[in-house]
């Protein structure tokens, strides 16, 4: 009888405390770290998205850039409500409430959900379902501002109103481009795809679609300098010196050194250029460097607060990267390799890759291309400086600063091959990232081992991120009022 009774007791207190747990958290784990977090939850939320985003629209890295950086700041000003010593980027509420976890998990829920649904709107279902799982109401919009719900909403639509106007063109509001992100700088490049009329200028290229269509994309986002920054004075705040042009001994010899890379790729090599690139269901660069971001929060196990703290410091810096690397990119309107071999190498045979189900070999070097395939074999912007060096340096020293050491120590598997040639030539390999910095690093050098960039475009684009990371962690610590 007393062992009974013993039993029940103790069946008693487990209730009591399993209550208390799920009291402490959404999760109902007593204190969430690593993918249990609810920050980290959200963040995998956003990169399902951009997924999805990408499928629906084709690849456009500025733009779910901005996305993911707006995402991020809404989460940190809910956040901030909790934290005596921390300032919003654009929340106004200015009261501080007692920092409870659950109350902070509802919060930051609250506030990704709704910038979610203002970005990927196409995925309203899909957020809805992801706020459900987590027991919380996805039709309740709260403005009270002593309840977590509201702390969420109006942080949201904070950020969402302020950024209304901010040079993106979101919503079509430039009067000369009334469509959702349409160009109101009518750029037109310099050379149409069938004459090279300077070739130190960005030429368009023909991509074949997957009917087997020819196409000419238009230069993506050409007026993204333009896009107002979270962290940085200006979007030329740091620009770039000029690229070196047609008749330089640098140039010739970073054209000669790009074919030289790509006519001899190794199987490692071509995996770290397809792996960089991304394939189907992109998250771009923003969000490749936010998996990686995820990955430390695993490794280290990061509670709610790191993780809101890291993500915010994250997606800001690859945000305003985008943009000090797009006003270098307008400003010079500089040329690719795909149009600089053709120039250097015409009337020669040279070794290059053939294209699918074709292999290396050699070739006419006018008929040189990059190792991609035909759907998109070359990114739809001018050259200088590269989006992914500048994103990939910015973001590896961000999280370099955040963590007080550079050390990153992640493996990836990945089957070389997969994204570019024939299932028969797919073999798998093993990516190592040892620090941040060599993962910048890999990311930039893989751009010119596929022919997309010279190295140029690259050293100078991991120049610019850096500088862009420290302004952006400057930006950071004065909103944790450090």
């Amino acid at each position: 009888m007393k062992l009974k009774i013993l039993f029940t007791l103790i069946l008693i207190v487990s209730l009591f405390y399993q209550c208390d747990v799920n009291q402490n958290s959404i999760t109902g784990i007593d204190q969430p770290t690593g993918q249990n977090n609810i920050a980290y939850y959200w963040a995998k939320v956003a990169l399902d998205a951009t997924a999805r985003d990408t499928e629906r629209f084709a690849p456009r890295p500025t733009i779910t850039s901005r996305y993911l950086g707006l995402i991020f700041t809404a989460v940190f000003d809910a956040w901030t409500v909790y934290n005596p010593q921390a300032t919003p980027v654009y929340f106004s509420y200015k009261s501080k409430h007692s920092p409870s976890l659950r109350a902070k998990e509802i919060a930051i829920s609250y506030a990704a959900y709704h910038t979610l649904k203002e970005y990927y709107y196409s995925d309203s279902l899909y957020f809805d379902e992801k706020m459900l799982a987590l027991g919380l109401d996805p039709k309740l919009i709260s403005t009270d501002p002593n309840s977590p719900a509201g702390i969420g909403y109006q942080a949201a639509r904070e950020v969402i109103n302020a950024r209304i106007g901010d040079g993106a063109n979101q919503y079509g509001e430039a009067s000369v481009a009334q469509t959702p992100y349409g160009d109101y700088t009518n750029y037109m490049p310099v050379n149409p795809p069938e004459t090279n009329n300077d070739i130190n200028r960005w030429q368009p290229k023909y991509f074949i679609s997957a009917t087997g269509e020819s196409y000419a994309p238009s230069c993506l986002t050409p007026y993204w300098q333009h896009v107002k920054p979270i962290s940085l004075t200006a979007a030329d705040q740091f620009r770039s010196p000029p690229p070196p042009y047609y008749g330089s001994d640098q140039l010739r010899e970073e054209v000669a050194e790009v074919v030289a890379l790509q006519a001899s790729l190794t199987t490692a090599q071509k995996g770290l250029v397809e792996f960089m690139r991304d394939g189907p269901q992109s998250v771009q660069q923003a969000g490749h460097w936010l998996v990686f971001a995820q990955e430390v929060s695993k490794r280290d196990q990061h509670n709610l607060d790191e993780d809101v703290k890291m993500y915010f410091l994250n997606q800001i810096t690859a945000m305003d990267a985008f943009i000090a690397s797009w006003d270098t990119k307008m400003f010079y309107d500089y040329a690719r390799p795909y149009a600089l071999v053709h120039q250097y190498y015409q009337g020669k045979k040279i070794n290059g890759w053939k294209g699918y189900d074709q292999g290396w070999g050699s070739l006419q070097g006018e008929q040189w291309r990059p190792y991609s395939p035909d759907q998109f074999l070359c990114p739809p912007f001018p050259s200088y400086v590269s989006g992914h060096s500048t994103v990939s340096g910015a973001c590896a020293e961000a999280l370099k600063l955040f963590k007080g050491d550079d050390t990153f120590e992640h493996r990836v598997s990945f089957m070389a091959g997969s994204y570019t040639e024939p299932e028969a030539e797919w073999q798998e390999i093993e990516l190592y990232f040892p620090t941040f910095t060599e993962a910048a690093e890999m990311a930039g050098i893989s751009r010119v081992l596929g022919g997309y960039h010279i190295q140029a475009d690259n050293i100078e684009g991991l120049i610019l991120g850096r500088k862009v990371a420290h302004q952006a962690y400057d930006f950071y610590k004065k909103h944790l009022g450090e």
